[in-house]
């Protein structure tokens, strides 16, 4: 096996965790075996550990590893210094390698201290050198090369010796060119997680675009956009160790598209008509939301202004003047109106937002935090003022034209009509069937969206 040497400029550590979880900052180590090979020479070392939380049932009965069997057993900070000393100065191997490796990395953070390694995934390296066979998971290999391990699967050591096993089985059938070949390129180029090919990286356009994320059964999983997009891409696979969510991303991604774009607002727009219409599982923002409201000030008659909540399907929204406010429901709308009471001193019952008799001081008042409109000692007029004072960080913006605007980016035109998106168009003959489509409903998020890009919109000739 000296072979080993020649291949590697370092010894190997092959790595194997048992978790509470999938998820390296919140979940932990309960178990870890440790086998490092020089070329000739084989050491093995396993430890139990405390993980300090409870384990799931469903990773107990997966693992048969117990909360009674670790009540006892040392924490990783006890072994750290442990499993640093047999780490450290070899290359890092696991199946599946960034799951092991992103725990352990974060277990040492947790205890102020940094590990890193040249990391070698071999179930990339299976894929990689027998890309015939459509399963590469710690089973198949196993079966595949007549791999026999000792112990029990989905204990560390059983798992860690079957790993080592496969590697020698490489260096003993495979030509030595061809292995080295393999492990040079999985050890140097971006890490990708291993269920995607790794020709992805060289076909990502460098420039604006929208990246989609597949899981299992083409599932979107998570939409995105850069003006960098291959940088992006490849950012979530880079720091999935670190963050939660990219973590998800590289265990649950298994293919990915993209849409080049002419720039910054293109991509944002194509994001978000996409993450609507596709409802990635792991996107928070941009998703569907049919409803909302404003707050529109109207006259009551007697000189004050009051807010009353207006839902979208109620507006003609882009055309109508004196509406505050996008809220995703009437709860959060009353919540942000009720914190400028507060902050502006404003009169509850003057407004219609708590009951009084004409006259009668509002609550408020008598907690001397009303200027005193309801019982006349602020005119409607102050009342007034302060109250759109209050609202105006939140004023939408009139559409300010009398028909449609474009803005040009790249090569293409941008086609707006009272803040709705019509669409992109490459000439007059696409414009023109843009305004005869129809209007579609007014977005909120398009709106923030273009709202920034005003002074670029000129009037279209309707033809």
């Amino acid at each position: 096996m000296s072979t080993t040497l020649t291949l590697l400029a370092r010894p190997l550590a092959f790595v194997d965790l048992e978790t509470t979880g999938t998820i390296a900052t919140r979940d932990r180590i309960t178990e870890i075996a440790i086998l490092t090979f020089d070329g000739e020479k084989v050491e093995r070392w396993s430890q139990l550990l405390n993980p300090e939380t409870p384990i799931p049932p469903f990773v107990e009965q997966l693992t048969g590893i117990s909360d009674a069997m670790v009540a006892d057993q040392p924490k990783f900070a006890d072994v750290i210094d442990e499993i640093l000393r047999r780490l450290n100065g070899h290359i890092f191997v696991a199946h599946n390698a960034r799951f092991d490796y992103g725990f352990l990395k974060n277990e040492c953070k947790r205890l102020e201290k940094s590990y890193r390694s040249t990391v070698l995934c071999t179930l990339k390296l299976s894929r990689k050198l027998f890309p015939q066979f459509a399963k590469h998971n710690l089973d198949s290999i196993m079966e595949r090369h007549h791999i026999v391990a000792e112990g029990e699967r989905h204990r560390a050591m059983c798992d860690t010796d079957a790993i080592y096993q496969f590697w020698c089985a490489l260096v003993s059938s495979l030509p030595e060119g061809e292995l080295e070949s393999a492990v040079k390129e999985l050890t140097t180029r971006s890490s990708l997680p291993p269920h995607l090919d790794a020709d992805i990286v060289d076909q990502l356009p460098k420039g604006y675009g929208v990246y989609l994320f597949y899981a299992e059964n083409r599932l979107p999983l998570y939409i995105g956009k850069s003006n960098t997009l291959r940088q992006r891409v490849l950012s979530h696979f880079s720091s999935d160790h670190a963050i939660a969510k990219e973590m998800n991303i590289s265990l649950q991604v298994r293919d990915i598209e993209w849409i080049e774009c002419e720039g910054e607002v293109d991509a944002l727009i194509t994001e978000a008509r996409l993450i609507k219409e596709k409802q990635p599982t792991l996107n928070r923002q941009l998703r569907r939301n049919s409803e909302f409201c404003s707050w529109r000030l109207v006259d009551m008659g007697s000189g004050l202004l009051q807010p009353q909540l207006a839902y979208g399907r109620d507006l003609d929204l882009g055309r109508q003047e004196q509406l505050y406010g996008l809220f995703k429901s009437g709860a959060s709308a009353r919540e942000f109106l009720m914190q400028a009471v507060k902050q502006f001193q404003l009169c509850a019952a003057t407004l219609g937002l708590e009951k009084g008799g004409a006259g009668k001081p509002c609550f408020a008042r008598q907690l001397k935090q009303c200027k005193g409109a309801c019982v006349g000692q602020e005119s409607p007029l102050q009342h007034n003022l302060r109250l759109v004072e209050a609202l105006s960080e939140m004023k939408l913006k009139a559409w300010p034209f009398n028909g449609p605007a474009m803005f040009k980016e790249g090569n293409i035109h941008h086609v707006i009509e009272a803040w709705c998106y019509l669409g992109r168009a490459k000439d007059e003959a696409e414009i023109q069937t843009l305004l005869a489509s129809g209007k579609p409903r007014f977005d909120r998020d398009t709106y923030r969206i273009l709202v920034k890009y005003l002074n670029r919109m000129t009037p279209v000739n309707i033809a």
